[in-house]
């Protein structure tokens, strides 16, 4: 089939789940024999090549700073982005027998909604995240968050089949009015199918692993690490990402005198980061909101256990298994987040070898591989629907 994938972001210019997904999905679909368009923001030097092998990459809007300082996304690019997936659509949209787009940032889904009319391909949508109306306002300001909320349920309302990647944004895409069927997919690894038999011995690291922005909370593992060292002496850090929190992080390692405790590397290369969690003691993802937690899938993948905190927008505690393979703290409060570091280093191995034994349980519905059988499906299913 001839597949058009729509996201403002490509992997590894920008690096996050979603990128992350779609690079992947590009990369299955060619293997499978589909032929695939990435429609994206310009994000690599003109002249140079995207970097996506046997996927014709098309920029439909050029090269622009997607964040404001504050880390919240400017409102400027997804318009421009959404009128360049209108523009491409309207013109080659017959080409596609289905396009597969991200919700966010929404106006690329009204874009391809309106083009669709006269293309007749059928329209697919992962919605990795839905916000509540509580949040739209503490994101955007209270006009700003209302809009930004009536925009998501607009996007809903557009005839479509849908995806998820958590029961919890499934359930709030019901509550939005969502016109199509919804599927759950709960595979985005694209990694080893098992762990290994004997996790390799870990060092007393802890790591964080993403984008630092405010939701993520990376600064709550340096008051964490600080606290668990009374217990641990010789307990050392990892925070790996970059973004406007990054300055507000390295503050706070000074200001308890843990530069030579906590490393903050900024963004690294990726079998780095896969290296440092596996001989980690844990992984700590501190974040308030996440669609899915990958992050959480490929520390298990090694043996390694997460912990994460519960909270309304949070879908990663979907992902541990209590005891099993991390924990979920209730808040971000140093002294609860260190006890628990302090109960996987008392654990040790036996916690490494359950995470590991999760992780194999498990492998096969977190793989992405399942998740593509039922995108395949939908991609028919569309398509004659269409017809």
């Amino acid at each position: 089939m001839r597949i058009c994938l729509v996201y403002d972001c490509l992997f590894p210019h920008t690096v996050g789940g979603a990128e992350r997904w779609y690079r992947s999905l590009a990369e299955r679909l060619v293997a499978d024999g589909h032929e695939v368009t990435y429609l994206t923001l310009r994000q690599w030097d003109r002249g140079e090549s995207p970097g996506l092998p046997d996927v014709d990459v098309r920029s439909v809007g050029p090269r622009m700073s997607l964040y404001a300082p504050s880390g919240r996304r400017r409102i400027l690019p997804p318009l421009i982005f959404g009128a360049g997936v209108l523009r491409f659509l309207w013109r080659h949209g017959r080409r596609f027998d289905a396009v597969h787009t991200a919700s966010f940032p929404y106006f690329s889904v009204l874009g391809a909604a309106m083009a669709r009319g006269r293309s007749g391909y059928g329209l697919v949508v992962d919605w990795h995240e839905v916000w509540m109306r509580e949040y739209w306002e503490e994101y955007l300001g209270r006009i700003g968050g209302v809009l930004g909320w009536q925009v998501q349920r607009l996007c809903a309302r557009v005839p479509q089949r849908a995806f998820c990647f958590s029961d919890l944004h499934a359930g709030r895409l019901h509550e939005l009015g969502l016109n199509g069927g919804v599927t759950v997919l709960s595979g985005e690894y694209d990694g080893a199918a098992s762990a290994p038999n004997t996790p390799m011995t870990a060092e007393s690291l802890v790591v964080f692993a993403g984008r630092m922005i405010p939701e993520k909370r990376a600064a709550a593992l340096v008051d964490a690490v600080a606290a668990a060292r009374l217990t641990i002496p010789d307990l050392r850090a990892s925070i790996i990402g970059d973004g406007p929190e990054r300055a507000l992080v390295l503050d706070r390692v000074a200001d308890l005198g843990l530069q030579g405790v906590i490393e903050v590397p900024g963004f690294i290369d990726a079998d780095e980061v896969q290296a440092t969690l596996a001989r980690a003691l844990c992984l700590l993802l501190p974040s308030r909101r996440e669609g899915y937690g990958l992050v959480v899938v490929e520390a298990a993948s090694h043996g390694t256990p997460s912990i994460v905190v519960a909270g309304p927008d949070n879908a990663a505690v979907e992902l541990i298994g209590e005891g099993e393979n991390g924990f979920v703290a209730s808040s971000v409060s140093a002294d609860e987040l260190a006890e628990l570091i302090v109960r996987i280093h008392e654990q040790g191995a036996s916690l490494r070898e359950a995470t590991a034994r999760w992780f194999d349980k498990n492998a096969s519905r977190l793989s992405i591989a399942s998740s593509l059988d039922a995108v395949s499906q939908a991609y028919l299913a569309e398509r004659i629907a269409a017809s």
